[in-house]
């Protein structure tokens, strides 16, 4: 199975969007998808269509973010709350470990150190740009997803 592809979701009314352009990048987000097409708690959802303009520690220049998703759900008391959600591995999340203070970085090291800096603009970008709307931004790692 490959790991990119097209979803063609089974309740394709419950997307906004074009249900004929969801591309997920990853398994994880495969499930995830599914997963909301499926649930009856989630009244709508959304892939990579919001745009969240972050400032990048690498060049310090404006960038565009796509969060993973965007959904409209049913919480246990009736009300409908929205969540921006990404979907990443939690070695991504908690960022790389440190190296000794004796030992010359990788170049590999510094790669990860960089993107996880950036994740991090983004991160924050995106829960200053929920607050604004009163919308919580959740990060689903392998630990959320049961894997």
């Amino acid at each position: 199975m490959s790991y990119k592809g097209k979803y063609s979701p089974i309740n394709p009314s419950k997307y906004r969007g074009d249900p004929t352009r969801i591309v997920y990048r990853s398994l994880w987000e495969r499930r995830v998808m599914k997963f909301f097409d499926q649930s009856p708690n989630i009244i709508e959802w959304q892939s990579e269509e919001v745009v969240v303009p972050y400032k990048s520690p690498k060049d310090g220049r404006y960038h565009r973010y796509f969060p993973d998703f965007v959904i409209w759900q049913r919480d246990r008391s009736g009300s409908i709350v929205t969540k921006m959600i990404e979907v990443k591995p939690l070695k991504e999340v908690v960022g790389p470990k440190p190296k000794a203070a004796s030992a010359k970085p990788s170049r590999r090291y510094i790669i990860e150190v960089v993107t996880y800096a950036i994740n991090v603009a983004k991160w924050d970008a995106a829960r200053a740009f929920c607050a604004d709307r009163k919308w919580e931004f959740v990060i689903l790692t392998e630990k959320e997803l049961g894997l």
